[in-house]
């Protein structure tokens, strides 16, 4: 569950708003050069020193985008923060400062809500990014976090959707679909408990797709290795609704079709065991699942050479014209319209796990 009961329980109320913000931002210290002045006034200052300013906002509500049965609060706070982190990523940056904002209902302790400034504070350690203000106030209904991100990046390298050109490689970072496969598995152990709270949840061996869900990285680390091989994608998004999605999103905006090969999907095999013990198909857990926030680029032909030794990319397809559409070649060679069955904000019967 979200709270350990075994400990003492303070409740929120006993600081009142300004004593919890004291509480969880005490100890935050500024690292980014850009950051001027963060927490304690009215408004953080950012000095961009020149550059370009990204900013991007997630929201995430209790029972739509998470299960507090199965997620760990100091594992959402991480998330939390992470999701957006990538935001900045797929627009070719690294994510410098957020601001965080939550609203709890009095379910929770200031024990609990401690537990997630863990999670999110070591996200924002491991990513050298600066917590420069937010907001908390109360819930009549669970928990809602709204994380607003900003990153910064000069003019010229700047990535954004609708730059990708007929004929480019289609590539993605990792791999696909574990994300969704730990969410299953989740899913199953929580149906489980509550038919017999006395069952022990059967995790074993599924630790891999199991953090993909509740733990997911930002990869940052793309960004870096793309700029060191001397690559910059015309076109580039994070892959958060599920592959398919994400190469429709960049097809229409970028006006054109595109062939992803089945074939050529990066899939774990852990993903695979996963959907073969759930008697489902792993390409449809890479095509529709979400949650994986690897990123989805695409590059031209002439990159091959410099592309093709770097360990953490797929090259999965290439763009065509808009009229030929956007197909998925099977395994079997045949060519059929890529179906996209990802997350809809306002339809939480598909997924709730993700979020955009």
């Amino acid at each position: 569950m979200f709270e350990d009961r075994t400990k003492p329980r303070t409740e929120i109320k006993d600081l009142g708003e300004f004593g919890l913000i004291d509480y969880i931002t005490g100890d935050i210290e500024l690292t980014q050069e850009s950051s001027e002045y963060g927490v304690g006034d009215d408004a953080a200052v950012i000095n961009p020193s020149g550059k370009r300013i990204l900013v991007s906002t997630d929201m995430l509500m209790e029972g739509v985008h998470f299960d507090l049965t199965y997620s760990p609060l100091k594992h959402l706070g991480y998330k939390a923060a992470v999701v957006n982190f990538s935001d900045i990523a797929a627009m070719n940056a690294v994510p410098t400062q957020i601001t965080v904002s939550i609203a709890l209902s009095n379910r929770f302790s200031l024990e609990a809500v401690e537990e997630f400034y863990v999670g999110l504070k070591l996200a924002c350690k491991a990513y050298n990014v600066d917590i420069v203000g937010g907001d908390t106030t109360s819930s009549k209904a669970g928990l809602a976090i709204s994380i607003t991100v900003i990153g910064l990046i000069d003019e010229q390298d700047i990535v954004y959707r609708n730059g990708a050109k007929e004929g480019d490689l289609i590539c993605v970072s990792g791999d696909l679909g574990a994300a969704y496969a730990g969410l299953l598995i989740l899913e199953r152990e929580k149906s489980v408990f509550s038919a017999n709270p006395e069952m022990q949840p059967e995790l074993e061996g599924s630790d891999y797709v199991l953090e993909r869900q509740l733990k997911p990285e930002a990869r940052v680390d793309i960004i870096k290795i793309l700029k060191d091989s001397g690559i910059k994608p015309n076109a580039m998004m994070d892959v958060s609704d599920g592959l398919a999605s994400e190469v429709k999103h960049i097809c229409k905006q970028s006006k054109l079709g595109a062939a992803i090969y089945e074939d050529k999907l990066p899939i774990d095999q852990k993903t695979w065991d996963a959907a073969r013990a759930f008697n489902m198909d792993p390409t449809m857990f890479a095509l529709n699942g979400g949650d994986d926030y690897e990123l989805l680029f695409t590059v031209p032909q002439s990159d091959f050479e410099k592309l093709k030794d770097i360990p953490e990319v797929s090259i999965i397809g290439y763009t065509t014209d808009k009229e030929s559409g956007i197909n998925l070649i099977t395994k079997n060679n045949v060519s059929t319209p890529l179906e996209a069955q990802g997350w809809d904000g306002f339809d939480i019967k598909v997924n709730k796990e993700n979020n955009d």
